[in-house]
């Protein structure tokens, strides 16, 4: 997987260096040439885990980018409007992940977006207590967590 991704990155660099255009974009794309020819070069390799977690990794960065947004635009409308519409609450949030690296990343992804902070983790490693500022029901924002940031949090780890 790593080779893969080293090559996708040298065929990047030979992309940008070809059309003497350093900018994000020109790479960018040239990563995304550079994945296609690889994919086309390795269908029938055994291990296909680099070209199934690129695409998951692309989909959980957007996926991320518009909780983030939600969340500043609904801190954002709190603090320039007169009244307060935040309901602050303890939420306690069983954890699928397992090890220490898991917990730790899907802890800073947690505390990442605004309106959430994260308290503690459980002495057995099993839940993490989050402070939520916009808290209308425990059950609704457990599952959302669960089912959205864990899981594809979980799906490019493992």
């Amino acid at each position: 997987m790593v080779k893969n991704f080293l090559m996708n990155l040298l065929l990047s660099g030979i992309w940008v260096a070809l059309t003497g255009s350093l900018y994000y974009t020109n790479f960018l794309f040239g990563f995304f040439l550079g994945f296609f020819i690889l994919w086309i070069m390795n269908r029938e390799e055994a291990d296909k885990r680099y070209f199934t977690r690129v695409p998951k990794i692309i989909m959980f960065a957007f996926y991320f980018l518009y909780q983030l947004l939600k969340a500043n635009m609904q801190v954002a409308f709190d603090v320039i409007t007169p009244r307060y519409f935040f309901k602050p609450g303890i939420v306690r949030y069983p954890m699928t992940a397992e090890t220490d690296f898991e917990i730790n990343l899907l802890s800073m992804m947690i505390s990442l977006t605004p309106g959430t902070l994260i308290i503690d983790v459980s002495d057995d490693k099993k839940a993490i207590y989050i402070h939520v500022m916009y808290l209308t029901d425990p059950e609704s924002f457990v599952k959302e967590t669960k089912t959205g940031l864990e899981r594809r949090l979980l799906e490019i780890l493992r």
